[in-house]
């Protein structure tokens, strides 16, 4: 299948950061589709390019992909462009991915920038297992009924968030997650100022009661820790009898044995004593 839809990285702040393979790919593409066009002219300019603009942003991602794919069809190469980093990642571009592809188009996305990944490997808390969730809602209830859903998440957790609403953020999350939780906010990544704040929630609600925030922030937070989770866990089956227990997974269906295991895991205990409790 030919290729007809390039994703291009564009750089999170440092213009060196761009690749030679995606510079390439805006030169010799027909129609660059850009979040927004000021902002990637004076990228194209910086690089001598001059291949078509055209505007595709979160307030006509549906027509405008529909438009683009018609392109597609009739033979052109777009190139999928946001202001900062890797298009389909908290922007319009997953539509337009996503039309492509229900169109039979070829779709390949080129390495490059991603304010998270940078945000992440340099936040100090574990990259083994993470999950993103890009901007939080701006009305408060769903905000917090998102944090609320993951407040239990054992992985390190990635949120991006505006200046004008981190202080707000920052208070939810420390009300949900408690004060203690870690933290790294970064911003101005890849920048002469890039700065990382590394502390608990807490500390970070003081430290912006006192100092205005500035520039899109990453947010990266520590997972809760195993053994909490285990020990709420064990808690919450502190009232209720092993036998109650064992009976709750029976009346679910499973059979004695496996109800007993399933008892045993809840609690922290090995089968075995499960079964010489119920002996």
């Amino acid at each position: 299948m030919d290729i007809k839809l390039f994703l291009c990285p564009t750089p999170i702040g440092n213009l060196g950061d761009i690749t030679e393979r995606t510079l390439e790919v805006l030169k010799d593409v027909d129609i660059i589709a850009a979040e927004d066009t000021r902002n990637t002219l004076r990228l194209l300019n910086h690089f001598d390019i001059h291949s078509k603009l055209t505007s595709y942003h979160e307030h006509n991602k549906y027509e405008k992909a529909s438009e683009l794919v018609d392109m597609m069809l009739a033979g052109k190469t777009v190139a999928c462009v946001t202001d900062a980093g890797t298009p389909g990642i908290s922007d319009p571009g997953e539509i337009l991915v996503r039309k492509a592809i229900d169109a039979g188009i070829g779709v390949t996305s080129l390495p490059g920038a991603t304010a998270f990944v940078s945000a992440l490997t340099v936040s100090g808390l574990s990259t083994g297992r993470f999950v993103f969730e890009g901007f939080l809602p701006k009305e408060k209830k769903e905000r917090r009924c998102i944090l609320e859903s993951v407040k239990d998440e054992a992985r390190t957790i990635i949120f991006y968030e505006a200046p004008h609403r981190l202080r707000d953020t920052l208070s939810v999350l420390a009300s949900v997650f408690g004060g203690g939780r870690r933290i790294a906010l970064c911003r101005e990544l890849t920048k002469v100022h890039e700065e990382v704040l590394r502390s608990t929630l807490e500390e970070a609600v003081s430290y912006y009661t006192q100092n205005e925030p500035r520039g899109e922030y990453v947010l990266v937070i520590e997972g809760r820790p195993f053994h909490e989770i285990e020990e709420e866990k064990r808690e919450a089956y502190a009232d209720i009898s092993i036998e109650e227990h064992v009976s709750m997974y029976e009346a679910k269906g499973f059979g004695r044995k496996e109800a007993m295991k399933k008892a045993a895991a809840d609690r922290g205990v090995s089968k075995r004593d499960i079964y010489n409790a119920l002996l």
